[in-house]
């Protein structure tokens, strides 16, 4: 079997490795609107479902997941990239979104949340009332009526 043997990705493995505070790591999101509602979608390949956690606190929502990785007992791995650990995302929701009817989907490697807006933050017309009264500007003599 024929490897390549790049250097800099071998330093950015060691220096990963070296500095990494085995912290939750940050997963790459998506955020957007669609019409009532904001999709947020963050990739989590190879998370069990079971280990994927959604809360939301106040306008706080975390979603947190685990990713473990196989030990392989006796095998000499050649290459090892894929990395387990704790997975980590808090934002700040802020006012106009309904937190009591968020909800989530898992499917092939993707979470799907959807977050609605709530009824009051949802655009509206406003309607214009008309009616013969005096507007500001304007004159009123007592016999003729309105002047301009």
């Amino acid at each position: 079997m024929a490897m390549n043997f790049d250097p800099f990705r071998e330093l950015d493995r060691v220096a990963s490795t070296l500095f990494d505070s085995r912290g939750p790591r940050l997963m790459p999101v998506d955020l957007f609107r669609d019409g009532d509602h904001y999709v947020l979608s963050a990739d989590l390949p190879g998370i069990d479902p079971g280990s994927v956690d959604i809360d939301v606190d106040g306008q706080l929502l975390t979603i947190r997941a685990e990713r473990t990785m196989a030990q392989g007992e006796g095998v000499k791995w050649i290459s090892r990239e894929r990395t387990g650990g704790t997975f980590l995302r808090q934002l700040n929701l802020g006012q106009g979104v309904d937190t009591e009817k968020i909800t989530a989907n898992y499917t092939n490697g993707v979470l799907s949340v959807m977050i609605p807006v709530s009824e009051q933050a949802k655009p509206r017309k406003i309607a214009i009332a008309t009616n013969d009264t005096v507007t500001v500007g304007e004159k009123v003599d007592e016999k003729k009526g309105v002047e301009a």
